[in-house]
């Protein structure tokens, strides 16, 4: 039960229980009690069996002794507080060691005590009481002034990194607005070649079926006789026959080695979706462990390839390509400097993860996307197969170096199909 005196439940909360004298730098154990730092210390003294706290006997495990900073402020403002108490009963009658009023006598040494002088029966040094809780006064002062000081430079501080993080964001927006400027610029220079090669085809689909057939003839003609062209090359001539290069389809399959444990896939290795729960899978080195990723079981590393993607109506997925190498175990940055390009549905918005991750500015998002991988330029290419038309492409050059293979990020309420 609290004491009435609001005054003396304070001054029991800030004395130790083992020397029952105010606090003398507190600590606080894990059990949550509190003591001098040096009664605690002198109480393990010696022991060579696990530490206890003295107060509930909780064993602790490790003598982990944490100030208890905010117990050292209560005991200063206590002891003031007895002090202006004291003051205010009858002037100056108060323990000088103690700082609390002298309501007691001593029989033994003939002079006025205090509770605490009682109950630790100490000594009695009979100094001025006066010049002491002036000179405690003052270090509240200092000390109040030493607080406020530290944390108007702490303001300061947090103010400048402030200003200097909006600063970066506000240059990163505007990057952001200059790539996107820059993608609808090429994707307006390749409508207008595809409407320039449309107008042609369409003009040669008016002439008659005779003269059409004379013009391929001289085109055939034509490119036999240049059908090998001489290179030049820093060390000499090169002499290479032109032949055409030519897209392979393929039919992709999910390599259920690779799957995270909350995947699920289909038995044809064509369907995945996130389940509520993780499946007792086994924790082998190419599994992912983190995030809900999974490989095709197909491998490249040359010619041309592609695939097609369902991707339904969900809001947390990406499909694109990964290395080999790509890191399974932990955190992944989905990114190509981490071996990953894609694109995806993740966060309210259609993006390319590129670095910096690129916003996609389409009418409508995709539910169909074909990945057309070119190993020998080193370029990933992703199309939206509803109306053909083009959605990212990372540049040349940029996916090079090893093996590359499908990957797929499915996310919860998510499912993705691979199409034949």
């Amino acid at each position: 039960m609290a004491a009435e005196n609001p005054l003396e439940s304070l001054q029991e909360e800030a004395t130790c229980p083992l020397c029952l004298e105010y606090f003398t730098e507190p600590v606080s154990l894990e059990c949550g009690h509190n003591f001098c730092r040096a009664c605690i210390s002198q109480c393990w003294e010696g022991s060579a069996t696990a530490a206890s706290c003295p107060q509930c006997r909780e064993i602790v495990q490790q003598r982990n002794l944490r100030p208890n900073r905010q117990l050292a402020n209560m005991v200063e403002i206590a002891k003031w507080l007895s002090l202006q108490a004291a003051k205010g009963e009858g002037g100056d009658g108060v323990c000088g060691e103690h700082q609390e009023a002298l309501k007691l006598f001593c029989e033994e040494d003939q002079t006025p005590i205090c509770v605490i002088c009682r109950e630790s029966r100490a000594s009695h040094t009979g100094s001025c009481p006066g010049v002491q809780g002036t000179e405690l006064l003052t270090s509240i002062m200092a000390e109040r002034q030493k607080i406020v000081s530290e944390f108007q430079e702490l303001r300061r501080f947090l103010e400048e990194q402030e200003r200097l993080l909006l600063a970066q964001l506000e240059k990163l927006d505007e990057e952001i607005v200059r790539l996107q400027n820059e993608n609808v610029r090429k994707l307006s220079e390749q409508i207008s070649r595809l409407s320039e090669l449309i107008s042609e085809l369409e003009g040669k689909g008016q002439k008659p079926a005779s003269e059409f057939l004379q013009v391929r003839l001289r085109e055939k003609q034509r490119h036999r006789l240049r059908g090998c062209l001489k290179l030049e090359h820093p060390r000499g001539k090169i002499n290479r026959c032109l032949t055409p290069i030519r897209t392979q389809v393929v039919n992709v399959t999910l390599d259920p080695d690779t799957a995270h444990p909350q995947l699920v896939l289909s038995e044809d290795g064509k369907n995945v979706r996130c389940g509520d729960t993780e499946q007792e899978l086994p924790d082998n080195p190419e599994r992912f462990d983190t995030w809900p990723c999974v490989l095709g079981c197909e491998g490249f590393t040359s010619g041309r390839h592609c695939w097609e993607v369902e991707v339904g109506d969900g809001r947390f997925w990406a499909v694109g390509v990964a290395r080999e190498s790509v890191s399974r175990k932990g955190w992944i940055s989905c990114s190509p400097d981490r071996g990953i390009w894609a694109v995806g549905w993740w966060g309210n918005q259609f993006r390319a993860l590129a670095s910096p991750v690129t916003p996609l500015p389409l009418s409508r998002v995709p539910s169909r996307i074909r990945v057309c991988l070119d190993c020998d330029r080193g370029q990933v290419t992703f199309i939206d197969v509803g109306d053909e038309a083009p959605i990212f492409t990372f540049p040349p050059d940029s996916v090079l170096g090893e093996r590359i293979r499908p990957w797929l990020r499915v996310g919860r309420g998510s499912r993705l199909r691979l199409c034949p």
